[in-house]
């Protein structure tokens, strides 16, 4: 894999509203909690309206990221199962890798399906009554195993342990990705999994979109700001961006159950791939690609717009759960994210399918006639029958007759000379 390997979200060093970290379990500041407050997407985003139809329960959320941390209480009763993919973490993926990144499996996973502290308090998920699988990946020297294997060996566990969706808040910085992805994606596709990528953050050092937000089916999420605007910093642009989702002052739960505010399209995903499970949940008998479709024929314009949206960064528009939910939609029978499968087709030179049928009879021809014998070469110094007919034998008799003339006219001359010289009587 080339480019650079990093997860997608950067942390703000601050505290929740106050400037400090404030105790998952603190008790709330009456009339209203400060943390659940904050979560300033839940009622511009539809979520709490779709709540009154679904709050996810059924559907199973595969975060494949550095882990999910045992500690907090927000995640009590969300997290199911768990692996490590990585070689670093724990058999559950419940120890968070990376000295960077541990605890960013744990922000995502808030954001997708967090419990709270009580009725009314404390951090909550798009989808609180999903459950949660982690799956603990990592990056460079907190890993021993290549990322590309990670990813491919994440999807599939994730697949085979009932994931309805993936989320993946990570970017490789390059548009291409490792062939070993190909058949890991198809195998998600064939099984029906809803796949939500993160596009990357410019503020990182992502200035375009890249791997696995590049993959034909995946669902990536650009990220906005707090007035519903393309974000500078944490947000990124491309032609395969689906829908935008706020990517500025997420709420976060950390591994070890502090609060902060964050940055980045890593959490713009996880809040889709909340959206995802709401819609899945609300009607169990769609399959992934209506999913997807629901998601982006229901987005809403940027504020203060008429137009459609620049696609390149916001894709259809801002996810709106309770439309996704509950709005009629046509159904579709492809993936409007596109084809892994056509891709792999066209780019990647796989078999070209059956040989084509004949459509008439074969016709019949005559045989060719049989080649002449072959001669053996001679040797080009050699004379050939055709050199001594043609070319010595005709010289050689030329030359004879000129030399017998040449004799002739010489005695003739000798004679004549030698009359000229007798005395005459």
């Amino acid at each position: 894999m080339r480019g650079v390997l990093a997860a997608s979200g950067c942390v703000l060093a601050v505290g929740l509203l106050t400037g400090s970290t404030i105790a998952p379990a603190a008790v709330p500041v009456a009339p209203e909690d400060p943390v659940r407050a904050a979560e300033y997407w839940l009622d511009e985003y539809g979520i709490q309206d779709a709540w009154a139809t679904t709050r996810g329960a059924g559907v199973r959320i595969a975060i494949i990221d550095t882990g999910i941390g045992r500690g907090p209480v927000e995640f009590e009763g969300a997290v199911v199962d768990g692996t490590d993919v990585s070689g670093s973490g724990s058999a559950d993926g419940r120890t968070p890798v990376g000295a960077v990144d541990a605890n960013h499996g744990s922000w995502v996973a808030s954001l997708a399906a967090a419990r709270g502290t009580g009725a009314g308090t404390g951090m909550i998920g798009v989808a609180p009554e999903a459950e949660l699988l982690s799956v603990s990946v990592g990056f460079g020297s907190s890993a021993k195993v290549p990322f590309s294997e990670q990813i491919a060996e994440a999807i599939r566990w994730s697949v085979d342990n009932g994931a309805d969706v993936i989320n993946l808040s990570l970017t490789t910085n390059t548009p291409d990705w490792d062939e070993s992805w190909d058949s890991a994606f198809l195998y998600a596709y064939d099984h029906d999994v809803v796949v939500v990528v993160a596009a990357g953050n410019r503020g990182s050092g992502t200035s375009r979109v890249g791997a696995p937000a590049t993959i034909p089916g995946v669902l990536t999420v650009a990220g906005v700001d707090t007035s519903g605007k393309a974000s500078v910093e944490a947000s990124t642009q491309g032609i395969t961006i689906g829908v935008s989702a706020p990517s500025e002052d997420l709420v976060g739960v950390s591994a070890d159950g502090r609060l902060v505010l964050w940055n980045g399209t890593s959490g713009a995903a996880p809040i889709v791939a909340g959206v995802a499970a709401l819609v899945r949940s609300a009607h169990p008998d769609m399959d992934a690609n209506n999913v997807i479709n629901r998601i982006i024929e229901t987005a809403d314009r940027p504020p203060g717009t008429t137009a459609d949206p620049d696609p390149l960064l916001y894709g259809a528009g801002l996810v709106d759960a309770a439309a996704a939910v509950s709005a009629t939609v046509p159904s579709v029978s492809a993936n409007p994210m596109g084809s892994l499968e056509d891709w792999i087709r066209l780019y990647r030179r796989a078999d070209s399918g059956p040989a084509p049928v004949p459509t008439v009879e074969p016709v019949e021809v005559d045989p060719l006639p049989p080649a002449d014998a072959a001669t053996r070469a001679g040797s080009p110094l050699l004379p050939s029958t055709d050199t001594l007919l043609y070319g010595t034998l005709p010289l050689m008799a030329g030359s004879a007759a000129a030399i017998l003339v040449a004799l002739g006219v010489t005695a003739a001359v000798r004679r004549i000379r030698l009359a000229s010289r007798t005395p005459s009587r």
